[in-house]
């Protein structure tokens, strides 16, 4: 065993993973055997988990193997929970987190973790939830459970009409940049409302609308923040060099007077996604390259079949070998590039496929070339070498993202959040023990039908914006392909 996987053998072992690391040298080639398996037996991150009398819910998990304390807060509030005609509401909130509080002045809350010695001070907004971190040295603990609390409890002590119209402002501009003026930039948003009708809660793309943010009115954004952004609706993750009892203690001093809220029960999740035929969507844009996405609706995040499309993804696209990769790039080179993934959700995932494609192809070819090798994949089994290539790089991934005490917190609150367990990462490894051929088969042939899914088809057309637009503006109404 080389030094290398050595120390990462010790590693592993310290955050409570008994893992065998087999040497996993990538081949440009195809394999005459497989590569031995990654063999990964009973993980566990130990943790404290309690609720304070207001209902927030802490989650506590010591190592000290570094001076370091990551500080995780999840609020279980994504786009899925916006009110009608109010898109864009939980993101809106992730920009104005950061502006201030009663206690923290305008623009003041980086200056004040940077000064500290802070990193990895972000939020993002999902579907599903939305997160704020930061880790400090151990000794500033107090520092970021201050500022957490601070804006939790008096966030709209701060809030007033110019900070509100800024931060607006602000996320318009995003939109801009990564819809509105990108390249390519809104044919994922056609994807997404063709799979997801109108009114599901995936419907809508968490960045908002134009439309209902120029709506929203002060007195909007405090009504959502009082419904979503209380304690009872919200799990606090502390990782890294801490002694448990005295961060119980200042949990308790900084989050324990915060009023309990009225947080909404959990919605229904509504019926699984169904399409009864495929649905083509033909786009022009002012780009040099076509692109094709496809999309199928799939089980939800953590549901049965959830991981098997983790390995179909990783067999079709990841690593020069990879079946797309290795035939579209680098065989007939039709291909700039190309990925697949299972983008898994609460209330439901769709598995995607996306294909940049040379000068001067068409995206009819390139959609002829992905459909031969899913139907490949549908008709036999794919090769065990492939299977577990795929299996060791996704496994080996999770381990070394939970050595990283910021990555460590957030999959405690992913666990928390999706499965209620923050111990939870035992069952997810063993999600990808034991697929094999055969169940990745039967994935693919369940989940990725040739007859069942939506296609974007993308033109480089000379005037159209880069950011595209439908050929046919009704097409996002019609039920099937014509």
């Amino acid at each position: 065993m080389s030094l290398l996987h050595r120390r990462t053998v010790a590693r592993a072992l310290l955050v409570g993973a008994c893992v065998v690391l087999p040497s996993i040298a990538r081949s440009d080639g195809p394999s005459s055997s497989p590569p031995p398996r990654l063999v990964v037996s009973a993980p566990r991150i130990a943790v404290e988990r309690y609720s304070l009398p207001n209902g927030l819910d802490v989650i506590l998990h010591e190592d000290h193997r570094a001076p370091l304390v990551a500080v995780n807060l999840w609020y279980h509030v994504g786009s899925k929970d916006e009110p009608d005609h109010r898109n864009g509401f939980a993101h809106l909130f992730e920009h104005l987190m950061f502006q201030g509080s009663r206690h923290v002045e305008e623009d003041t809350f980086f200056l004040h973790l940077e000064q500290a010695g802070a990193s990895g001070i972000n939020g993002t907004t999902s579907d599903d939830r939305t997160n704020y971190f930061e880790t400090v040295p151990s000794g500033r603990l107090n520092l970021a459970l201050w500022l957490e609390s601070d804006r939790m409890a008096f966030l709209l002590d701060h809030v007033n009409q110019a900070t509100f119209e800024s931060q607006r402002q602000v996320v318009l501009n995003e939109r801009r940049q990564t819809y509105e003026n990108a390249p390519y930039g809104n044919v994922h948003t056609f994807l997404r409302e063709a799979v997801y009708p109108v009114g599901h809660p995936y419907h809508n793309t968490t960045i908002g609308t134009p439309a209902d943010l120029n709506a929203a009115r002060l007195e909007d954004v405090q009504q959502f923040f009082r419904t979503w952004y209380v304690p009872d609706n919200a799990s606090l993750v502390i990782a890294g060099d801490i002694d448990p009892a005295e961060a119980r203690r200042l949990v308790a001093r900084y989050f324990g007077p915060i009023p309990r809220g009225n947080a909404p029960l959990r919605r229904t999740a509504p019926a699984p996604v169904r399409l009864a035929c495929e649905r083509r969507i033909a786009v022009e844009a002012g780009v040099e390259l076509p692109q094709v996405h496809i999309a199928w609706p799939t089980p939800a995040f953590f549901a049965p079949g959830d991981a098997e499309l983790d390995l179909v993804a990783n067999v079709l696209t990841n690593g020069r070998t990879s079946r797309l990769h290795r035939r579209m790039v680098h065989e007939m080179q039709v291909a700039q590039d190309v990925t697949a993934y299972q983008a898994s959700g609460q209330l439901g995932s769709t598995f995607e496929v996306v294909v940049t494609g040379r000068s001067g192809q068409t995206p009819e070819r390139l959609l002829a070339v992905i459909d031969e090798e899913l139907a490949r994949l549908r008709s036999m089994p794919g090769d065990v070498a492939e299977i577990e290539r795929a299996r060791n790089d996704i496994v080996s991934s999770m381990i070394f993202d939970v050595e990283r005490v910021g990555s460590r917190a957030n999959r405690l609150n992913t666990y928390a959040h999706y499965v209620h367990d923050p111990e939870w990462i035992g069952n997810d490894l063993a999600r990808y023990q034991h697929p094999g051929p055969n169940e990745v088969q039967t994935a693919v042939r369940e989940y990725v039908p040739a007859d069942r899914r939506v296609v974007v088809l993308v033109y480089p057309t000379t005037g159209a914006p880069a950011s595209g637009r439908l050929r046919e503006p009704a097409a996002l109404t019609m039920e099937c392909a014509r």
